[in-house]
């Protein structure tokens, strides 16, 4: 049956499903990974998400993802029934990290279109032995426990009859997540595992394997089972419970007639008229009660099966009293590859807009254009609100992300032997997807860093008379259309002795220049060049001069720039400034003799007209200008990119300051041409590439404008 259930479409649900359950998970893990226990809510929580990968997997036929999902849900199952009060909560922290770790490892490998080959022989061992000790402190308890059942291959979906033995009867009703895909293989996951309670069992619909339109008839009507067992209600519940997939199941015990007459005979089935009152059906009930039947009926509650079509010869669909209809809110999952189509399609019809607005026959002298004016007006509002829709859609939380660092944090304490706590602020701030994936490799090296570098070990600290407990901090805020992120640790700061000695070697000082002029900020970004590191021996984690290299040139490649403070003694803080989105900014259009050049808006602080005496010059050639007191260098466009045909008197141009982190350099330019919805477009690979630019865009009128980039303006 493998080919029959390991299809594109059900792989990439079992993907996505187990995906989102694993970053659950780990969130729900490292939440409490300091704590002295998980709590109850916690244990339930990872003990389903256990049992529902276990499932999928079985499904699939990933047996190795089965055995290791099955193994930790038997180690949570005993810990939820048993209640023992010796468990070694590190340790189990880090074995539902490891069996984590391997299914995404597997999940990893089915994504690039591989197999999930993995061993998970050893890992399952290690359960198995962690799951005997803390049974061996608790064995009075573990007496009253109800065992653990094993997975078996199924031999076939439909189980026949036995007779004899005190078998009960049962109906369940379930209720799906309207939300999810593939219902029907939820289905049948459940019908799995209530077979290995079950003498026989019958579910409507029945064609849930091979007809693919059964999911929306679940999602729709529910899903209908009829089991026959020894297993008490108690133990069906334990078996099926609400969860990721189900919103509701309803489990009442029927008659062996009712049974045996299954879903389609109308004298098998509990008729509730749609039009009658509850307190009428009771009645019906009472008056039928002991009639026929020996066993005692239940009495009929709102939520009790109703035939909704009495056809003979068809499998019925079974519906409840339905609930009033209350608003609420509705999701469903896009490839994000549509995403980024989409994204690009709203791009497209700004640079359309530009176009239509700035067409050179709407500048006829005398032309009446108030009616065109106010419905321009309307579609521009439409098109930014259109825009602003679609960037909300692509907005995600940096709480994933965050948790990651977390990870690292735990891992690298256990280590190192570092007694470091984890902190998070702003975690919810949300930033666009493709940000997300620029800056998870800059802040894993930047928490590597302050864990190895900044953090001492305890006997340094204890030796340093440092009472505070070692913390990393790790926080994130919107401000001016940018996404500022800061990791801060309170270890022994960095060492700007040290630092400067390791520059010396390297020959990194400039020539004539005295080492006290360096600022601190200057000295600080040492360790940001390529092959610097003052780590005297490679460990795991450091030495080798590569981190704080990737983190720079990651952030450049989205705008970002790396801000470093550090006091001796008391701790080094990392700050990250990085745009909200890369697809659409808003841009200052301006011209430089033939070209147009574009800088975003929160980067320019104000216009000013300069006159010839305000300039300075240095004796090297370089320019700086006073305005109000205060000296800034001079960049002029047109000489710095060797343009043509560019304005050389300073009167007759413009000065655009522009400012990063408290750092400002003036653009001459030669006009101003205004603000402008900007499409950000990479340069083509093709181009080598020029410093100070960050892309390119279309304009209105066809032509192509640089975007030029602050940060990178700034170095020169």
């Amino acid at each position: 049956m493998a080919d029959d259930f390991n299809t594109g479409d059900m792989l990439s649900v079992y993907l996505f499903e187990n995906q989102q359950l694993l970053e659950n998970l780990q969130n729900i893990v490292m939440e409490q990974k300091d704590a002295d226990g998980f709590d109850e809510d916690s244990i339930n929580e990872i003990f389903r998400t256990m049992h529902t990968i276990k499932g999928s997997s079985g499904i699939m036929m990933f047996d190795e993802i089965t055995k290791v999902s099955h193994k930790l849900e038997d180690v949570f199952y005993f810990i939820r029934e048993s209640h023992p009060t010796t468990v070694p909560h590190v340790e189990l922290v880090e074995h539902v990290l490891d069996v984590s770790d391997f299914i995404m490892a597997e999940m990893d490998k089915l994504s690039d279109g591989g197999d999930a080959d993995g061993d998970a022989t050893e890992l399952v061992a290690s359960l198995d032995a962690f799951l005997q000790k803390i049974k061996g402190e608790n064995g009075a308890k573990e007496a009253d426990t109800k065992p653990v059942q094993k997975e078996e291959t199924p031999k076939q979906f439909y189980i026949a009859p036995e007779t004899g033995g005190n078998s009960h009867f049962f109906r369940i009703y379930l209720t799906y997540n309207p939300e999810i895909q593939m219902a029907s293989m939820h289905a049948y996951k459940t019908v799995f595992a209530l077979k290995k309670i079950a003498k026989d069992i019958l579910y409507s619909p029945e064609d849930i394997l091979t007809n693919e339109a059964t999911s929306d008839e679940i999602v729709k009507d529910g899903f209908n089972i009829l089991i026959k067992t020894d297993a008490t209600e108690e133990d069906i519940r334990e078996i099926v419970q609400p969860g990721y997939d189900l919103t509701k199941v309803e489990v009442y015990e029927c008659t062996a007639q009712e049974f045996q007459l299954g879903f389609e005979a109308e004298e098998a089935q509990i008729l509730i008229d749609l039009d009658s009152s509850v307190e009428e059906i009771e009645k019906r009930a009472d008056a039928k009660e002991g009639q026929t039947d020996t066993a005692p009926k239940k009495k009929i509650a709102p939520g009790d099966f109703v035939i909704a079509s009495k056809e003979p010869g068809k499998g019925k669909n079974l519906a409840k009293e339905r609930p009033a209809k209350k608003d609420k809110a509705s999701f469903i999952s896009v490839d994000i590859a549509k995403m980024d189509q989409l994204m690009d399609l709203i791009g497209e019809l700004v640079i359309s807009q530009s176009v239509v607005l700035q067409n050179p026959d709407l500048k006829v002298p005398g032309l009446n254009l108030d009616n065109f004016n106010k419905a321009a007006g309307q579609m521009k509002k439409i098109s930014t609100d259109l825009q602003n829709v679609i960037m909300s859609m692509r907005m995600v939380p940096l709480t994933n992300t965050f948790q990651k660092m977390n990870r690292i944090v735990f891992e690298m304490s256990r280590k190192l032997g570092k007694d470091v706590t984890f902190e998070m602020i702003g975690d919810t701030t949300e930033v666009d997807k493709n940000i997300i994936e620029h800056i998870s490799d800059p802040l894993m090296h930047l928490v590597r860093n302050s864990m190895d570098h900044g953090i001492e070990t305890n006997e340094e600290r204890l030796a340093s008379s440092k009472q505070e407990k070692a913390k990393v901090t790790l926080s994130a805020k919107t401000e001016s259309g940018k996404v500022w992120i800061s990791v801060a640790d309170n270890g022994k700061g960095l060492d700007r002795g040290q630092i400067m000695a390791k520059a010396r070697q390297q020959g990194l000082l400039e020539p004539g220049r005295s080492e006290s002029s360096y600022t601190d900020k200057e000295v600080y970004q040492f360790i940001t060049l390529p092959g610097f590191s003052t780590n005297k021996k490679v460990t795991e984690f450091s030495g080798r001069g590569v981190g704080m290299d990737v983190v720079v040139s990651n952030l450049q490649k989205i705008g970002g720039t790396l801000e470093i403070d550090s006091v001796p003694g008391q701790g080094s803080t990392m700050n990250l400034k990085i745009p909200l989105t890369l697809a659409i900014i808003d841009g200052i259009v301006m011209d430089v003799g033939d070209s147009s050049f574009v800088m975003e808006t929160g980067a320019v602080r104000e216009f000013v007209h300069v006159t010839e005496d305000m300039l300075i010059h240095e004796p090297d050639g370089r320019e700086s200008v006073m305005i109000r007191g205060a000296c800034y260098p001079v960049i002029r466009l047109g000489d710095f990119y060797e343009l043509h045909d560019y304005e050389t008197k300073i009167a007759n141009g413009m000065m655009v300051l522009v400012e990063i982190e408290k750092n400002v350099v003036c653009l001459f330019v030669d006009r101003l041409v205004g603000k402008q919805e900007i499409v950000v477009k990479p340069i083509p690979k093709y181009i080598k590439k020029v410093k100070g630019l960050s892309g390119c865009t279309q304009l209105g009128d066809g032509s192509i404008a640089l975007i030029l980039d602050a940060a990178g303006l700034m170095e020169y």
